[in-house]
């Protein structure tokens, strides 16, 4: 059937087709006069206008996508929340670590790659058989992993050649494939072009994580983490401290703080060899890249928002893998690095906190666990070989937990 023109015959309308699109005029007005053109899409020949009637093709299944949406949000209800678990910090600052290890792919990540499928889902960009491409060789990759398999997807992780062995086992117990390249620069170039080679979806994790997430409420991790604190002796924290990793978890956190008016200030540490911290600072941002795995970029990313920002602390490589081990040593909590370079610029607040004879409380987040890092960050010899020395920092965290004095320039 081809479209139509409808013209004003007598009483009735007359189909005819003109130029192969369908217009429909009124049979009279209540003023007088010609009839009245109804056309939205304002396309012109002369004095008569034309309604443009087009219907694309689509590969998208509505039913499927809403089956894909449903097991979606189902598993983060069954997800339910994770812990806020209060640390035993001497003194008149209270220390809290949301423990984002418990969701079922383990990271904080899981958050981030539900959100970033919802989107794509809802925006139309993925179907039942679309390939759905990532560029991350860590814990996004994982819990990607897992979703893609949850509403029977294939899924492609970009990654660098020298990903550890264990990380690319993860990924493919979650049913994921890893496509290694030689340059870990390039990772987001070859997802995207592979993408297209597949007539796939590229989730793009570092462009899509600040939209991605509904930060004005629906339980996301900065409204979670205010609900928790709600009934504390503190409970408006002083300081919220993450890292950046997509910049989509800080930016979270800023806009949510802002939106409630809440008086926290939001702190970002980032790792040495990043680019956010000399971006925030004014500086060119371009940068060799970080050794703590999940935080820190060589590049500034899309997501990284930084008005949203009070303040940026670096944090020395040995100094997050300190703190890490730290919390294992003394507190029997196993976490990765990213959570040691959290609790480092966290220790280092307290401290200032103290100084000032200020009470109050920190929240900061345990990312992941330290399982995964028994071969790398946990291993003295693999240290070694990565040049991080962790020596010069012990005592700082030590004495910065048992007596709040601040020993690190």
């Amino acid at each position: 059937m081809h479209p139509e023109r409808f013209t004003e015959v007598g009483d009735e309308p007359q189909r005819c087709r003109v130029d192969g699109v369908r217009t429909v005029r009124a049979k009279h007005t209540d003023l007088g006069g010609p009839p009245l053109v109804y056309n939205p899409a304002m396309v012109r020949s002369g004095t008569a206008a034309h309604l443009i009637d087009h219907h694309p093709a689509t590969t998208i299944d509505r039913d499927w996508t809403a089956m894909a949406v449903h097991r979606l949000e189902a598993d983060s209800r069954r997800s339910a929340d994770t812990h806020l678990v209060k640390l035993p910090l001497p003194g008149p600052v209270d220390l809290y670590l949301k423990d984002e290890s418990t969701h079922p792919t383990g990271s904080l990540k899981h958050r981030l790659a539900r959100s970033l499928f919802l989107y794509a889902l809802c925006n139309g960009w993925i179907g039942p058989t679309t390939t759905v491409v990532e560029a991350s060789s860590g814990s996004t990759a994982v819990s990607e992993a897992y979703f893609a398999r949850l509403i029977g997807v294939p899924f492609v992780a970009v990654m660098s050649r020298a990903t550890s062995p264990a990380k690319i086992a993860l990924i493919k117990r979650e049913g994921g494939r890893c496509h290694l390249i030689d340059d870990p620069a390039a990772v987001s170039d070859v997802a995207a072009r592979l993408a297209r080679e597949l007539n796939g979806h590229f989730l793009d994790q570092f462009t899509y994580a600040e939209r991605a997430t509904d930060w004005r409420g629906n339980n996301n991790i900065a409204e979670s983490t205010l609900a928790q604190m709600a009934l504390e002796p503190h409970g408006t924290p002083s300081w919220i401290v993450v890292g950046a990793g997509t910049g989509g978890t800080a930016a979270t956190f800023g806009r949510y703080l802002r939106l409630h008016g809440t008086p926290t200030r939001l702190c970002v540490v980032d790792p040495e060899g990043s680019a956010f911290l000399p971006f925030y600072q004014g500086q060119v941002a371009e940068c060799a890249g970080s050794r703590i795995e999940g935080i820190g970029r060589p590049r500034v990313e899309p997501s990284f928002v930084p008005s949203v920002v009070d303040r940026m602390l670096g944090v020395p490589d040995g100094a997050s893998v300190a703190a890490m081990r730290f919390l294992n040593h003394r507190l029997g909590i196993s976490a990765g690095p990213s959570t040691g370079t959290n609790v480092f610029g966290a220790l280092r607040l307290a401290c200032e906190m103290c100084a000032d004879q200020e009470a109050g409380s920190i929240v900061t987040l345990m990312c992941d666990s330290g399982a995964r890092y028994t071969d790398t960050y946990d291993d003295d010899a693999w240290l070694k070989e990565q040049g991080i020395n962790i020596n010069p920092y012990i005592p700082v965290v030590v004495r910065a937990w048992d007596d709040k004095v601040w020993d690190c320039v």
